[in-house]
């Protein structure tokens, strides 16, 4: 057969290109009864959106126009007849104001069980501050739920994200591979409890990127069965700092393992680069992490190993950690500390801190050089070390 001469070819490419079964398939959550007001429950119709996407057989785009659509909790569940869904948000998403409608739930919008979802853009709010008040009454209040999870999923990115005031974590990676999120910003008072910004865990190849997370508890925080996660140009602040852990809470207990922080900033947060773990038996490890190129502004706690957390003192006081704490590298971690201690490595007395690297560190304290204190910890010390290392 004689080819077709080029300018053909090209008009016969372009026609391919634009036609209906090579564009993904559009979905509005308007065409479904969403109404933007914020007065009416669209939950319905971003399920009955979601359900359309999920059933097509080729690419599919879920949109959220501008305006704020108010939204109960919504299942987002898979697996689905493609694996190439993305969930444009133009919008706000707004939970209910009484914390009471989702607050029992684990989650406000959760996908499960789903391949290749883009979350692309758009704010969610969480409405969280009425919960949090009645947590800090002492009340019998519900637990809170996460603004935003993915479990049990493969192939998913979190792009231009903004997060609100959720009522409990705003973000959870829970059973995932190959997760990358990024641009993302989290915001939530620094006293608001339990609202960590990003929470990972049972997950492996995640990636966090140029992020802004302020919050009342852990920027982000590392949770059992992590391993190959990477995060890079992270701010925090306000917050707790950067947490592996708490580890250890469960005898049988999956490890963290492949972790690097890098390029990242913390302004006045408890902490910076922590690791936390339960002092009680565990068969739970935190191994091969490297935190580099650290800037510490007014940190309470710059650098941080306390394998001696007992929360109340129930249920552990007297017993040591189980968890194994090795190859941890510090590098290129400088700025300074609210509190004369700048680095403290508290490890278990049974199982001590193994292969601690400090390599160009330099904390300071009221303009004067901070202190260092090690407990079970063993490693070595190169470059400019400032405190001194007790290693």
């Amino acid at each position: 057969m004689a080819s077709l001469p080029l300018p053909i070819t090209i008009l016969f490419i372009i026609f391919l290109a634009s036609s209906p079964s090579a564009r993904a398939a559009q979905f509005s959550v308007l065409s479904y009864g969403a109404k933007p007001g914020g007065r009416t429950d669209s939950a319905k119709a971003f399920a009955a959106a979601w359900s359309q996407a999920c059933a097509s057989t080729g690419p599919a785009t879920i949109y959220v126009p501008k305006g704020s659509f108010s939204l109960g909790q919504v299942k987002f569940q898979g697996p689905c007849k493609n694996n190439a869904i993305l969930v444009r948000i133009d919008g706000t998403l707004v939970a209910p104001s009484d914390y009471k409608v989702i607050g029992s739930a684990e989650n406000w919008l959760i996908f499960e069980h789903v391949n290749g979802v883009t979350l692309s853009g758009g704010i969610l709010d969480g409405q969280g501050a009425g919960l949090w008040s009645c947590k800090k009454s002492g009340k019998g209040c519900p637990r809170g739920a996460t603004s935003l999870e993915f479990t049990n999923s493969k192939n998913i990115a979190i792009t231009g994200l903004t997060s609100l005031n959720s009522q409990m974590f705003h973000i959870v990676i829970n059973g995932c591979q190959n997760v990358k999120v990024q641009g993302v910003k989290v915001s939530a008072d620094g006293n608001s409890p339990n609202t960590d910004g990003i929470h990972v865990q049972q997950s492996t190849a995640v990636t966090i990127l140029n992020s802004r997370i302020g919050t009342g508890d852990d920027c982000v925080s590392i949770g059992p069965g992590t391993s190959n996660l990477w995060i890079e140009n992270v701010a925090c602040g306000p917050g707790h700092g950067i947490s592996i852990g708490s580890l250890g809470k469960e005898s049988q207990e999956a490890g963290v393992q492949d972790v690097t922080v890098k390029t990242t900033t913390f302004t006045g947060t408890q902490n910076g680069l922590r690791i936390k773990t339960w002092g009680r038996p565990s068969t739970g490890f935190a191994r091969n992490i490297l935190f580099q190129h650290a800037v510490m502004n007014n940190v309470q706690n710059p650098i941080l190993i306390d394998q001696n957390y007992c929360p109340g003192e129930k249920n552990c006081p007297g017993q040591v950690s189980g968890v194994k704490v090795s190859d941890v590298t510090y590098q290129d971690i400088h700025g300074t500390s609210a509190t004369e201690l700048a680095v403290k490595f508290d490890c278990s007395k049974k199982y001590p801190c193994t292969g601690i690297k400090l390599q160009d560190v330099k904390l300071t304290y009221d303009n004067k050089p901070a202190e260092a204190l090690c407990s079970h910890a063993g490693g070595v010390a190169s470059g400019t070390v400032q405190p001194t290392s007790c290693l």
